[in-house]
């Protein structure tokens, strides 16, 4: 062989080499740039509203932990929610798909504990990590399926679950018993009508205990709180802060005391008694703050802050159940609508995302994502390819501070309660039909959010071909599910 025709032989082989390489490895993923898979905390409050951290304008008490979260890391001001209630907005952060497409799009009950179950065909975030070599945990509430069902935390990817596997439940800080996998673990003391075991602070031990048990490892803690969702009460030496700091209406119910008469099968009206309402959730959030920061403390201590990026945002707006007040707490933070809303309040997120020495201290994004972008951003972080399912868009680049972000085309959400209820964002434009299921009532609004963000002035009237724009991508947006139909109206 001579000379020249050995140097093509080599060339084609290094190229082929390159090839072969490149074929393999993630396109365009800002984490090739990384040393080694982060661990990954994901924290989700219950029914906070945008205006409840002190970080996010909260006037009457303060979020310390969380705002040295902001202080420290990157706070977003256009984050959403999968929708404005609990079950169908956790299905859209697991399966990273919008309520137009995921599986679960509404809270439904199945029998005397646990909901409606994911089936085993949807892909969920601790499956796509597992793959990568993660290890798994949830600890809190689930609510996307009864015990031994498809929809299991531990038939969905996780190797523990700790909590409530059900959202009623989960309506009782002082329950009978939790759930450790499949088996039930019973509180000390709690019967329905003793306060003694606060099923949180039991919660909160799994989960510091999961962290340092897996220190040496990649892993997943998903953390569902159920703070501050009604039932409005705290422990008597957490309320000590709050009592006597506000004026108070007492919610008052058929009995004074703490009963089983609304117990594991309570309905609203029936959340437990409270005197000082306004205490209680102060509290609560307070609480909920301090357990934050005993997580962050933790990836202290064990020395890996900076190989652990952690999140913190909330399911869906505040809640006006049981007591709680967002009005007096401003908790939707000027935004329109509270839970079961489409409107601001009652999807956009307070969320804030810390990892040392890769995000910038301080810093802050206007860029628009919700609950369907966090499955390709950790898969991305993980290293591994986004299931097709997903609606979602990796927000990596945002967090790492590189200019070549993806936006969305826009984003969907619909609500099957209380008429049905649609809403959509396309850059500046936010469409909102309520009363889906009447077209005599059905009505389009139309905002322009960056001059209207509270939603108060509708143009509907005055941009028809928005509007007409807006109501395709809505019929677009969607697919039609036997459980949960809207017959595409």
């Amino acid at each position: 062989m001579n000379f020249i025709n050995m140097k093509k032989k080599i060339l084609f082989i290094i190229t082929g080499l390159v090839v072969f390489g490149c074929v393999n490895l993630k396109k365009e993923t800002p984490v090739l740039a990384l040393k080694k898979q982060p661990n990954i905390i994901y924290i989700l409050a219950d029914d906070l509203g945008y205006g409840d951290l002190s970080s996010y304008g909260q006037q009457k008490f303060e979020t310390p932990n969380i705002d040295k979260m902001v202080a420290n890391g990157m706070k977003f001001s256009q984050h959403y929610s999968g929708t404005s209630v609990c079950a169908p907005s956790r299905s859209s952060l697991m399966t990273g798909q919008h309520t137009g497409h995921t599986p679960i799009r509404g809270n439904k009950e199945h029998g005397q504990e646990g909901q409606v179950p994911l089936t085993g065909s949807y892909i969920t975030i601790p499956e796509v990590l597992k793959k990568a070599g993660y290890v798994t945990g949830a600890f809190g509430k689930w609510g996307l399926g009864y015990i031994g069902s498809e929809g299991d935390a531990t038939n969905q990817g996780f190797d523990e679950f700790f909590g409530y596997n059900c959202q009623r439940m989960s309506h009782r800080y002082y329950p009978t018993h939790v759930w450790h996998n499949q088996d039930k673990v019973l509180l000390e003391g709690n019967d329905w009508t003793k306060k003694s075991t606060y099923a949180p602070d039991v919660i909160q031990k799994k989960t510091l205990n999961f962290i340092e048990s897996n220190k040496d490892k990649p892993f997943f803690a998903y953390v569902p709180f159920i703070l501050p969702h009604a039932e409005i009460i705290a422990p008597e030496e957490d309320m000590k802060k709050y009592i006597g700091k506000f004026e108070e209406t007492p919610h008052t119910i058929n009995s004074d005391n703490y009963t089983s008469d609304y117990g594991p099968n309570l309905v609203t009206k029936h959340y437990c008694p409270q005197e000082t309402p306004h205490a209680a959730y102060a509290a609560m959030v307070d609480k909920l703050d301090r357990y934050v920061g005993e997580i962050v403390n933790k990836v202290n201590e064990l020395g890996i802050a900076d190989n652990t990026i952690i999140m913190f945002a909330s399911d869906n707006g505040p809640h006006d159940e049981g007591g709680a007040d967002p009005e007096f707490f401003n908790s939707a933070g000027g935004l329109k609508g509270i839970k079961r809303d489409l409107y601001e309040g009652g999807i956009r997120s307070p969320f804030v995302v810390v990892w040392p020495n890769k995000i910038k201290a301080g810093s802050k994004s206007n860029h628009i994502s919700a609950f369907w972008d966090v499955m390709p951003t950790l898969a991305d972080l993980a290293g591994v390819e986004t299931p097709s399912q997903s609606d979602g868009v990796s927000f990596l680049p945002t967090l790492l501070g590189e200019d070549h972000q993806k936006e969305h085309d826009y984003l969907y959400w619909e609500f099957h309660q209380r008429g049905g209820r649609k809403a959509i964002r396309k850059g500046k434009w936010k469409g909102v039909i309520y009363n889906v299921l009447n077209k005599n009532k059905a009505t389009f609004e139309l905002y322009d959010l960056d001059v209207d963000p509270s939603e108060s002035n509708n143009l509907a009237s005055l941009f028809p071909e928005v509007v007409l724009e807006l109501k395709t991508l809505i019929k677009e947006a969607r697919v039609e599910s036997p459980l949960f139909p809207f017959e595409n109206k």
